[in-house]
């Protein structure tokens, strides 16, 4: 394995591919940085934010780099939601693919994507905060979208760490 290579949009996904690194010890760029300082045909370990169930950046990387594995980084718990995910990013069955909860804060994001999650919080939120039985899941929906609470947590990246110590063996 050469690199960690990440793409972020309100450094959630930075903030994992981070901690990744100082677990692994490998290099760790953006996606950006690593097409200067990482060799085409590098085998690395890809972190994408997930969009609309897609991990954001995969398809660019994976067409310059050999991607051993990928972390998509989004709202749902962490090892949930894998199979749409693996399906909308076009994502073949033998690249092991790990999800992981990011926080969220819809004043970090860009452009569309702001209007868009304001438009989701205010309509979902709405229906959630009046739901009376709402399941665990939904409260933490509820509350990540509310308060933005922390969610990046070093724990979250065990499957991911148990994987790596596999693939180096």
């Amino acid at each position: 394995m050469n690199a960690i290579i990440y793409t972020t949009n309100t450094g959630s996904t930075e903030r994992y591919a981070r901690l990744l690194a100082q677990k692994t010890g490998l290099p760790v760029y953006s996606l950006a940085e690593a097409k200067k300082r990482v060799f085409a045909g590098a085998e690395v370990i890809y972190l994408g934010w997930i969009m609309a169930g897609s991990v954001k950046g995969y398809a660019e990387a994976a067409k310059r780099y050999r991607v051993r594995a990928v972390c998509g980084v989004g709202m749902g718990k962490t090892g949930t939601q894998t199979d749409s995910t693996r399906k909308k990013s076009a994502m073949p069955a033998n690249i092991p693919l790990f999800t992981l909860q990011g926080n969220f804060d819809v004043k970090k994001l860009h452009g569309v994507y702001r209007a868009m999650m304001d438009v989701m919080v205010k309509t979902v939120g709405k229906a959630l905060e009046n739901k009376a039985d709402r399941t665990p899941d939904e409260n933490d929906m509820l509350d990540m979208m509310l308060t933005g609470s922390e969610r990046v947590k070093a724990e979250n990246l065990s499957a991911v760490l148990e994987w790596y110590e596999g693939a180096k063996a």
